[in-house]
């Protein structure tokens, strides 16, 4: 990967999931402990439990409602919020995540966080996680009803905040929408090798990579 040109950049967008905090979280919650608690509370087999889920996830992915904790609990009958306190012990921060924000906040960038998470799911993850003080606004998809796959949210978001985004690095470990904030114009853009520790290296397409947080430091 090589250097970013630190002197160009002057708003870091930051993804949250599978970015700053390990994706085995998640992945985790979505695809093993939701299913089986699903099963058990409406009293049908683990296998019966991802037939029903399976076409659910694949209508919904990249949408709005994809991260809404209100939606899944009416739409699964269950009570979801309290689900993922069940495996929040899992949730925790990339390696170097928060030496990386300390950097560049006290180089004086802009550092916002932009993530499609609901706002149940990011209190949840701050109260677990000091990430809070290391960034100048903390903003939800949901704060603009557009997720960040959607160009509309790219507009709001330059609306609400002022950056140009030609001179701004953005980093996210999801392709689709990496392509839509380059659509929009953001110069610098890092996607995310490993998101979930667990598992291996993901191709990331177009994209370079982000392996180490320290390693962007360099010319900071």
């Amino acid at each position: 990967m090589a250097l970013l040109p630190w002197r160009d950049i002057d708003t870091v967008l930051l993804d949250m999931d599978g970015t700053l905090l390990d994706l085995h979280y998640d992945n985790h919650f979505w695809m093993e402990h939701l299913p089986q608690r699903y099963a058990e509370l409406h009293g049908v087999s683990r296998a019966m439990a991802e037939l029903e889920l399976q076409p659910l996830f694949e209508r919904n992915a990249g949408q709005l409602q994809w991260y809404c904790l209100d939606f899944w609990s009416a739409e699964l009958k269950l009570p979801v919020r309290e689900l993922k306190l069940e495996t929040a012990h899992l949730i925790a921060l990339r390696p170097d995540a928060d030496t990386f924000l300390a950097a560049i906040r006290n180089a004086g960038k802009r550092v916002i966080l932009i993530t499609n998470a609901h706002r149940d799911s990011l209190s949840l993850k701050l109260e677990r996680v000091e990430l809070a003080p290391y960034f100048e606004r903390l903003i939800s998809s949901h704060d603009y009803g557009f997720p960040k796959e959607n160009p509309q949210f790219w507009d709001a978001l330059r609306a609400d905040i002022q950056f140009d985004p030609a001179r701004s690095l953005f980093i996210d470990d999801t392709l689709p929408i990496l392509r839509s904030a380059r659509d929009f114009g953001v110069a610098q853009l890092l996607a995310v090798s490993r998101p979930d520790s667990r598992k291996g290296p993901k191709d990331t397409a177009e994209f370079a990579a982000l392996e180490d947080y320290r390693a962007l430091l360099e010319g900071l």
